[in-house]
């Protein structure tokens, strides 16, 4: 029988949509390039498409497929990724080829390299990012713990993944890589 986290990675190469902690609260993820997966998420949280995803991953080489450094100056690109790995979210330019089921209306993705073990761990079994929005219906607050993920919306999921949020109060910083402008505040 396969352990808790095999059952994760499992869920998520079937293209489910798991729970699992992060920095500050409970995730939503699933697989970023699985549109049925992404659009299911989506239909689970409520969440609109034109509002855009943020992808979190366990290196800046997960990433690359998805976002283009180019179009960063050296010092944005020296600002980011020095934040990086930890509970900084930067909005950043996306390549031409990223799905708008990430990017929404935008011709920017929102990414994060987290600094969260189980994450790290999720991203390195799966072997990419995974698309993460905090487990709560829009609107909401968001689950700290498993107990708080709302009834109705973990019965729809493929997997939950037991672990603890990393102890941050706040959901991570968002801010746009080009510009610095703060998007959300941690």
């Amino acid at each position: 029988m396969q352990n808790e986290f095999e059952q994760a990675v499992a869920a998520l190469r079937a293209g489910g949509v798991i729970a699992y902690a992060t920095e500050a609260v409970f995730g939503l993820g699933c697989d970023p390039d699985n549109q049925a997966a992404v659009q299911q998420l989506l239909a689970i949280k409520q969440r609109p498409m034109e509002k855009g995803l943020i992808l979190i991953a366990a290196d800046l080489a997960q990433l690359e497929a998805y976002i283009d450094l180019t179009q960063l100056s050296a010092e944005q690109r020296a600002q980011v990724l020095a934040s990086w790995p930890g509970p900084f979210t930067w909005i950043m330019p996306a390549r031409a080829h990223t799905p708008d089921w990430l990017t929404g209306r935008f011709d920017t993705l929102a990414v994060r390299i987290s600094a969260h073990p189980q994450v790290q761990a999720l991203c390195r079994a799966f072997g990419k990012p995974l698309v993460s929005t905090s487990a709560n219906l829009t609107g909401e607050e968001p689950a700290r713990n498993i107990a708080q993920i709302p009834p109705g919306l973990a019965e729809q999921l493929a997997h939950i993944q037991a672990g603890e949020v990393g102890g941050l109060c706040n959901p991570s910083e968002i801010k746009d890589a080009r510009t610095g402008a703060l998007i959300r505040p941690s």
